[in-house]
């Protein structure tokens, strides 16, 4: 109770010796606001990591549980059911899975390196185009400048 009397007919006070400060960071006793890192944008073309050999086997585990448990609508009883049975499985047993999580990281590390190639061949295109800032007509703008210029001395000497 806060500001209870106790028997002595004081209030209660906490022992200070026990409470515990903590002490706010340095930028924020500096009077700095830490700074938030930003999280890099995702591509959505970027092709998604394969399976691992228990998410293959969890592919075809829960299709099997389901038949055996149609009124199961809870996720987590079947992902502790399905830990369990993989933790129970023998190496022989999981091989097939393993097979098939191998299969997928190799057609995986193909389409990364397509993507990867793809990728730097529009970072070299990106590079090209900041290497000519000046726009066509531009260019075309400078190529006339030099030619009224020597051109028009030429005129003035005609016309002279």
């Amino acid at each position: 109770m806060k500001g209870a009397k106790s028997k002595t007919g004081t209030t209660k006070k906490s022992d200070n010796k026990l409470a515990v400060k903590r002490k706010a960071p340095a930028s924020e006793r500096a009077g700095k606001k830490p700074a938030k890192k930003e999280k890099p944008v995702k591509d959505p073309n970027k092709p998604k990591r394969p399976a691992s050999a228990f998410f293959v086997f969890m592919e075809e585990f829960r299709q099997t549980f389901k038949k055996e448990h149609p009124n199961n609508k809870s996720v987590s009883v079947v992902g502790k059911a399905g830990g369990d049975k993989w933790k129970s499985l023998s190496d022989a047993e999981k091989a097939p899975y393993v097979a098939k999580a191998e299969k997928r990281k190799t057609e995986y590390n193909k389409v990364m390196q397509a993507y990867n190639k793809k990728q730097a061949e529009g970072a070299a295109e990106a590079e090209d185009e900041d290497e000519s800032d000046k726009s066509k007509s531009e260019v075309n703008d400078d190529e006339d400048d030099e030619e009224d210029e020597s051109g028009g001395e030429e005129e003035n000497e005609d016309d002279e």
